[in-house]
């Protein structure tokens, strides 16, 4: 059986994909989290200080308005504020790793649920479970999961998004790891919508784990690996 080729995604980075710059300090930052003898704590804090980075960049992506202020010599100061109608929406579980970085950027942002599950048969994406605001789809939305493989939960979470009227380019995906084959099923459904990513990875193997890879970063992060 021949293996599948991994895809070209040259044509999406720096327009669909925003790759933080792969710095000494992001790639020293990687290199703890992805030792599997790294102890949870070190695991933990250390993919806080990768995703503070990611929502900070998500955060980028969203639209400003002017907005002037007085400093404390009286003088002007012709700034800029987020536009109004911004949330979070995580997919739980591994998602809800992100939520705390998101609510020290942005105190009191509203922050909404998708739970979805991958068959580890067949590999596919099921959605379970939907909680989010009522008015989500006049907001512009961070979607948060740090793992994009296959795709498919990305694509899951979006569908549900869209569905309920947010338009593609008012989604950013804030996402810590991907591949190649996750990077291309999402641009080329939906090639609006924004990701940001810390590290792409060179590919899936025959399980649909990425390589090099972190494992699983929700059990990992919460302490629940076997």
């Amino acid at each position: 059986m021949t293996a599948p080729t991994t895809p070209s995604i040259e044509k999406y980075l720096g327009t669909s994909v925003r790759l933080l710059p792969q710095t000494d300090q992001l790639r020293a930052l990687h290199t703890v989290i992805r030792d599997r003898d790294a102890r949870r704590e070190d695991f933990v804090h250390y993919s806080r200080r990768i995703i503070r980075m990611l929502i900070e960049a998500g955060m980028d992506l969203l639209p400003f308005e002017p907005h002037e202020v007085r400093t404390p010599t009286g003088a002007a100061y012709q700034g800029l504020r987020f536009a109004s109608g911004l949330c979070g929406v995580t997919v739980v579980r591994a998602g809800e790793s992100m939520e705390g970085e998101l609510r020290a950027v942005c105190p009191g942002i509203r922050i909404g649920k998708i739970l979805i599950q991958r068959d580890e048969t067949t590999k596919e994406a099921r959605l379970y479970y939907t909680a989010l605001p009522a008015d989500i789809a006049e907001r512009h939305v961070l979607l948060l999961d740090p793992v994009m493989a296959t795709g498919g939960t990305a694509l899951s979470a979006l569908r549900v998004l869209r569905d309920l009227g947010v338009p593609e380019e008012n989604i950013v995906f804030v996402n810590f790891i991907t591949v190649p084959e996750g990077i291309a099923a999402v641009c080329e459904q939906h090639p609006q919508v924004r990701i940001v990513t810390s590290a792409i990875e060179e590919r899936l193997n025959e399980n649909a784990w990425m390589l090099p890879g972190v494992g699983d970063f929700g059990d990992r992060y919460f302490g629940t690996d076997t």
